[in-house]
């Protein structure tokens, strides 16, 4: 199995055990540097990037599909790049069971899937449950960073981050050109990009109230 998958955290079906403690990211990656989380890593393009461009931080991506969990450590490994992990799991799980409170320096959320049919939506994975539990483990300070191609599914997951007083939105991020083929946040907006197709993004800040 490639190494950066992280099979002794997780079960071979890709559940999350209660039963173990939260993660100690300062053993889990050997060192003490701030974490990102990334939802829904895919392929892996975003960790490859981010963590060869910020060697002072450690990113961590959960992928439900154990195939791409698989091709994004294998990605890492070619590259060998150590700070950047897969972990195959179920984001709703991880955050809630397996992430201390107040220990990721931002979340990053690019492209999740809208589930078109009415009766799929209930799948998708951005919703008040799941952005309470990125306050929960968002550090003061930290960052929420989101994109999408559905501009409805945008429209949505901006009123959910809306209603919580303790994310302030920032103006809305400049899209820079690509320097190079693999210039790109994920394999989603290269494709999208490439095809011409609007990109959807939001950047916050999490201050939450003192004592909250």
């Amino acid at each position: 199995m490639p190494g950066p998958i992280l099979a002794r955290l997780a079960s071979p079906a890709g559940a999350v055990d209660a039963a173990l403690p939260p993660v100690d990211f300062a053993e889990f990656f050997g060192n003490d540097h701030p974490v990102e989380l990334e939802v829904g890593s895919g392929k892996g393009l975003f960790l490859a990037n981010a963590a060869r461009a910020n060697p002072g931080r450690n990113y961590l991506g959960v992928e439900i599909a154990k195939k791409y969990a698989r091709l994004a450590a294998e990605r890492l490994a070619r590259q060998g790049i150590a700070n950047a992990k897969v972990w195959a799991a179920d984001i709703r799980e991880v955050l809630g069971r397996r992430i201390p409170a107040q220990s990721l320096r931002a979340v990053h959320v690019y492209f999740p899937d809208p589930w078109w049919k009415k009766r799929h939506r209930k799948r998708r994975v951005f919703t008040a449950e799941l952005l309470a539990q990125i306050a929960r483990t968002l550090q003061p300070g930290g960052e929420l960073l989101v994109a999408s191609d559905v501009e409805e599914y945008f429209g949505l997951i901006r009123e959910l981050i809306a209603a919580s007083p303790a994310f302030h939105e920032r103006p809305t991020p400049e899209v820079k050109q690509p320097e190079h083929p693999l210039d790109y946040l994920t394999n989603f907006e290269r494709k999208y990009r490439l095809e011409g197709r609007p990109v959807y993004r939001a950047e916050y800040d999490y201050r939450p109230a003192a004592g909250s």
